[in-house]
């Protein structure tokens, strides 16, 4: 399944972002597959394997005309769609299928055919965290946020630095919710969400999807766009508590560790193998997080290597190119948009092409610090 013998042959996202109240979250599913079946040039009959990550596989299918005969339904959060692939790459390999759709659709903004909001009290984080205000993800995040900053001796600015560099990449994606250039006492001086994060260091929140076709290395290169798949070379996936009190370290994501250190095993490749990376960015502690656990930088060196320019356009390891969650997209699970604008890179397609690129990294976080996944992908097969 790694090694480059599987292939992502479609990639798409729905035709608008942002705010869409008329469309509802099963047409974002619906729109998104046939728009990375048309990229692809493929049809629903070719499809034989069906991925979401809510509503039910079987529905997305049924709407699509599609009858899989193999199914996945995982969902841990925002990183589902890398699972997905990584569950997507086991199954064709060994055969039980041979053209996965996965798709994505949200509408986390207008919620139109969208579960209500609704506490879930037989949970351990039900019974357990949310009495004590420990609810919504900006309230969840603060204390792992606030521990990591401590322990490093840095501070709120280097969250801001954070998302200035991403604020450079969002200003040259026209479909990016938030384009104007920033700076950081900007950034410090936005209204306060919950302490350490201010307005600018959360994630926008929009409507959307995004799809993938994963096939064999094989089928692909008879397929008439087979010039542009996307190899997948190593991934891993890892949990760690569902609940955020519970984390083994709150200064460091042990699940991070352990996806990325698989991916890379996998793989055979090394960090410096890597042009470009897209790690989730839900809040603006995300990056920073993940550029040490993954081993990008040492112990406290994240923040500095932001500073210093390493993830900005011209940088040695262009990070969230298109701007992501925090101006880009999220419509309350990203990781489709993360993986979607690793796919463009290596196409040379994107809005903010990086040059030379041939492995990009991509890493995702689910239900705040409780699942990782973890993809390298390639346009090359080793």
């Amino acid at each position: 399944m790694h090694g480059g013998r599987i292939a992502i042959v479609g990639a798409a996202e729905t035709e608008e972002i942002g705010t869409l109240p008329n469309t509802s979250m099963l047409q974002l599913h619906a729109e998104a597959g046939l728009n990375a079946l048309r990229d692809a040039g493929l049809t629903p009959a070719d499809v034989d394997g069906v991925a979401t990550a809510g509503p039910l596989a079987l529905d997305v299918a049924h709407h699509l005309g599609i009858n899989p005969r193999w199914a996945d339904g995982t969902m841990v959060g925002g990183c589902s769609f890398l699972l997905h692939v990584r569950h997507a790459a086991a199954a064709i390999a060994a055969g039980a299928a041979d053209v996965v759709l996965i798709t994505h659709g949200e509408s986390g903004r207008s919620r139109v055919g969208a579960r209500q909001w609704g506490g879930q009290n037989e949970t351990p984080a039900g019974q357990f965290e949310a009495p004590y205000g420990a609810i919504t993800p900006y309230a969840t995040f603060t204390v792992p946020a606030l521990r990591f900053l401590h322990d490093r001796g840095m501070g709120r600015e280097d969250l801001a630095r954070v998302v200035v560099a991403q604020r450079e990449w969002a200003v040259k994606n026209p479909r990016a919710l938030r384009r104007d250039i920033v700076t950081v006492d900007e950034v410090l001086q936005a209204p306060e969400i919950a302490y350490p994060f201010t307005r600018d260091m959360c994630c926008v929140v929009t409507d959307g999807g995004g799809a993938l076709v994963l096939t064999s290395a094989e089928r692909a290169a008879d397929l008439p766009r087979g010039d542009r798949a996307v190899y997948l070379l190593g991934s891993g996936e890892a949990t760690e508590a569902a609940m955020v009190s519970q984390m083994e370290d709150l200064g460091s994501f042990q699940a991070f560790r352990r996806s990325s250190g698989e991916a890379f095993r996998t793989a055979g490749l090394g960090h410096r193998d890597v042009d470009h990376l897209m790690i989730y960015d839900a809040f603006a502690h995300l990056p920073l997080y993940g550029l040490e656990d993954l081993g990008f930088v040492g112990r406290g060196e994240s923040g500095a290597f932001v500073a210093d320019g390493h993830t900005v356009p011209g940088g040695s390891l262009p990070t969230n190119t298109n701007g992501g969650g925090l101006s880009y997209t999220h419509t309350g699970m990203y990781g489709m948009f993360a993986i979607q604008e690793a796919v463009r890179q290596l196409r040379g397609e994107a809005a903010a092409q990086v040059p030379d690129v041939e492995v990009s990294f991509v890493q995702g976080v689910g239900i705040f610090f409780a699942a990782s996944g973890s993809l390298i992908l390639s346009n090359r097969t080793s």
